[in-house]
């Protein structure tokens, strides 16, 4: 016979484990003395503690466990167990496999922020825009009902997507509840979609932008990028865009102080 601190040595199994396993009725010791309440188990139980260790390594449950150890003895009468375990197993890895890409879609999304932060003088500049594929969906309402059309562009284009949403405005005027604007995405490649366009969206000569706060106070950004253009004497070429480098998170709304949203107008010489 066997302490159960001699059997935990012998097991591999801390004494912890030892006793959280006799309170599931997995290992109990071979015998409890009645006086001092002192666990003992006998060497035929080594075999069995290693066993436990065996299927818990394969991810096994206890109460599966405590069925397999009352009901077989031997490998080849489990099989059916352990191809339904590797069934799971196989799932589990394909959530993972997609929880680690959200995790670094979120976290490079983070840093890119922060880095755009950091470069940036929140100054109206002048630069190019490369041409792109997108996928959009056109639509007719409020700005605040954006958030469908993005929804439904990422739920058909998945992992096509490669770039920052943004919003396509057709109106040269502030609308409240009539706005003619386009919820786009980026996208590596294209696929026929039922209501979403999928095209090359030009790009060219543009006067940008960088605003940082709410939405609600975008209206300053665009006087302070309007009087740039007038100054130059430019020509808008519509439609005008909002390119959301930051906004509403995965897990946390975030606070509206911290949003990026770069305003993008095409202009050429008058």
């Amino acid at each position: 016979m066997f302490s159960i601190g001699e059997f935990s040595k012998i097991t591999g199994l801390t004494v912890k484990t030892l006793r959280f396993y006799h309170e599931k009725e997995i290992l109990g010791p071979a015998c409890v003395d009645r006086e001092t309440g002192y666990r003992y188990y006998d060497v035929r139980q080594v075999d069995k503690a290693r066993v436990i260790t065996e299927l818990r390594k394969l991810e096994f449950s206890l109460d599966q466990i405590s069925e397999l150890l009352n009901n077989y003895d031997d490998e080849a009468d489990i099989l059916d167990h352990l191809e339904r375990q590797k069934a799971t197993i196989d799932e589990k890895m394909r959530q993972f496999v997609d929880v680690g890409r959200s995790l670094e879609r979120i976290i490079q999304r983070e840093k890119e922020a922060r880095m755009t932060v950091r470069n940036s003088t929140f100054e109206v500049e002048e630069k190019t825009l490369d041409t792109l594929l997108v996928a959009g969906v056109r639509m007719k309402g409020r700005y605040s009902e954006c958030g469908k059309g993005f929804a439904k562009i990422g739920k058909a284009m998945g992992w096509y997507i490669c770039g920052k949403c943004f919003l396509l405005h057709y109106d040269a005027e502030y609308k409240e509840d009539d706005a003619d604007f386009e919820a786009c995405m980026p996208i590596r490649k294209g696929k026929v979609v039922s209501d979403i366009s999928v095209r090359e969206l030009l790009g060219g000569r543009c006067v940008a932008l960088l605003h940082k706060g709410p939405y609600e106070e975008l209206s300053k950004s665009y006087g302070k990028i309007f009087a740039y253009i007038k100054d130059k004497a430019y020509e808008i070429l519509m439609p005008t865009r909002e390119v959301y480098l930051k906004g509403p998170g995965m897990i946390f709304k975030g606070n509206p102080k911290n949003y990026l949203t770069e305003i993008q107008i095409l202009v050429k010489r008058s």
